[in-house]
């Protein structure tokens, strides 16, 4: 008798747990964006959410949480016990500098969120308004360093990698840099093309269409090699500035204490979406390089880009609160 109640006591774990992962696996899984709809976090979300939605077998509904350079979406996700039913876009703000940026976190970007996989990299590119008479980097310092009183850079915001690039060129340069921020990467084009800002190191899916509609001048790309999207314009490498790279990027991660064999599955399916044509041709047009591989390659990456970066804030003292 108790061998047969043991048996049954067993037997019905067994179904109740099959019905929860049923559950789960009809249920729609949030992705959580840090920044508003329409920008190129959120194009590159919903491009890869669409083809990930079909390799799972599960609608995916992204969320955007604006605000606070990522900490109000990534505090959301960190805080979720909803676990196997909440992703995060967590880029190079969220993983790599708030930690150096923000006096004071209410999360833990490596306590409590964990890597799924890398999605995507944005590589900057210097370009300068219409009043810039520079064709080329030579030419750019040139004209920058002529300047009385230095000169104005534009940002999408206060640490933002298109800010912390502007340090870095002012640091591998000397040239004497105010920093100009902004509140996402489209005001501050908008006052580069106005000639209120003459420069600024602006991500390709932000920068991309207006280089090449010749409304502004690519000096040269933040990267190892030239972007397939701008195949004309050299790297700052190529001019002669050394160890100069710099990239908005993002990855997947979801809250700690999410099983691993979800995780497992989620890097699976990203990695199949980032690696089909239709992500491949949608990542081309929006300038950007998808980056599919594991949890340990994302994790490598975030600790370099973090130590990296780190010593940079440190070094210049800067902070946001």
């Amino acid at each position: 008798m108790i061998r047969f109640c043991l048996a049954g006591f067993a037997g019905i774990a067994l179904v109740t747990t099959s019905l929860f992962a049923a559950a789960q696996d009809a249920k729609p899984i949030e992705w959580v964006v840090g920044y508003a709809a329409g920008g190129g976090s959120d194009s590159v979300a919903r491009a890869t959410a669409e083809t990930m939605s079909r390799n799972l077998e599960r609608p995916i509904v992204i969320t955007n949480k604006p605000g606070a350079a990522t900490n109000i979406a990534a505090d959301y996700v960190a805080r979720s016990k909803d676990y196997g039913s909440v992703v995060l876009t967590a880029d190079f703000a969220t993983l790599a500098v708030n930690p150096f940026l923000f006096s004071k976190l209410s999360y833990s970007a490596e306590k409590d969120l964990a890597s799924v996989g890398m999605l995507a990299r944005f590589p900057l590119v210097l370009v300068v308004g219409p009043q810039v008479p520079a064709k080329n980097l030579k030419e750019f310092m040139a004209w920058a360093k002529a300047q009385p009183g230095g000169v104005n850079y534009a940002s999408a915001g206060a640490g933002s990698p298109h800010h912390l690039a502007g340090e870095l060129l002012r640091e591998k340069t000397g040239i004497p840099m105010t920093h100009v921020a902004y509140r996402g990467a489209a005001p501050a084009m908008q006052d580069i093309l106005g000639g209120s800002v003459p420069f600024m190191l602006v991500d390709t899916a932000s920068g991309n269409q207006f280089v090449l509609a010749g409304k502004v001048r690519a000096i040269g790309v933040a990267s190892a090699q030239r972007v397939a999207s701008l195949p004309d314009v050299p790297t700052l490498a190529e001019q002669g500035l050394a160890d100069f790279e710099a990239y908005a990027w993002q990855g997947l991660s979801v809250p700690r204490g999410t099983p691993p064999e979800t995780v497992t599955r989620l890097n699976k399916a990203l990695v199949d979406a980032l690696n089909s044509t239709a992500v491949k041709a949608r990542f081309l047009a929006l300038g950007v390089e998808g980056l599919p591989g594991s949890t340990a390659d994302m994790d490598r990456y975030v600790k370099d880009e973090r130590e990296r970066w780190g010593r940079l804030i440190k070094a210049n003292r800067i902070q946001v609160d």
